[in-house]
């Protein structure tokens, strides 16, 4: 006579939750590998509410070159509701960076977790969500850098940026009424982005060019 035997208690017999376990096992794997992959460029969120009042100095004293948005207190949920005011933080570290290094960083500003940056340029223009017209635009000039951040060293501009760019800088000749090219340049150096202002120096002879052209016809106005 052959005896039966009974399988085990702790053998799992529902399919839905075999399936279950294995899909959270997957999930934690991924969740562990992203913790532990090395990337050079790191981007968080901070709030105000929770910084330390010596923040700014933190991130100062790392000696990384860093990378802070305007303020982002306009900001709304799908529902229509206003975020919590914040701020994004881009670090650029000298060499691939673990996530737990990064974090221990984030801590001390009381952040959420930082997450890696495939594309520095990509995400400096969210900071004023300049590719994301039907957000609310923030003010390029408000962006903040410290420790020698251009974000030169990670564009190379198109020949239509280029173009759309002196475009607007010739608007502004025209509006600030500019026909020295010192004082267009001083203007930049005070109030003008980095792009419009490599631009401007990138291309000395045409502005110079367009400038006394306009200083020529002023005084043969007189």
């Amino acid at each position: 006579m052959k005896i039966k035997k009974n399988k085990p208690s702790s053998a799992p017999t529902d399919k839905t939750a075999l399936t279950t376990d294995c899909s959270d096992l997957s999930t934690t794997k991924i969740t562990q590998k992203k913790k532990i992959s090395k990337k050079r460029n790191w981007a968080c969120v901070v709030y105000p509410e929770s910084l330390p009042a010596d923040w700014l100095d933190i991130l100062q004293k790392t000696g990384l070159q860093i990378v802070i948005s305007p303020l982002h207190n306009k900001d709304k949920n799908p529902d229509g509701t206003v975020k919590k005011p914040h701020y994004h933080i881009i670090l650029i570290y000298s060499g691939p960076t673990s996530f737990s290094v990064v974090q221990t960083l984030t801590q001390k500003l009381n952040a959420p977790a930082p997450i890696p940056l495939e594309a520095v340029r990509g995400y400096y223009r969210y900071l004023t969500h300049k590719d994301n017209p039907e957000k609310v635009q923030y003010d390029e000039k408000e962006i903040k850098t410290l420790n020698g951040f251009s974000i030169l060293d990670f564009i190379e501009m198109s020949r239509s940026e280029v173009l759309n760019i002196k475009k607007e800088l010739i608007f502004l000749i025209m509006t600030e009424n500019f026909i020295e090219y010192a004082d267009f340049i001083n203007h930049l150096l005070e109030k003008g982005t980095t792009e419009f202002l490599d631009v401007a120096m990138s291309n000395t002879y045409f502005f110079d060019k367009y400038l006394s052209s306009r200083r020529h016809r002023t005084s043969s106005l007189k």
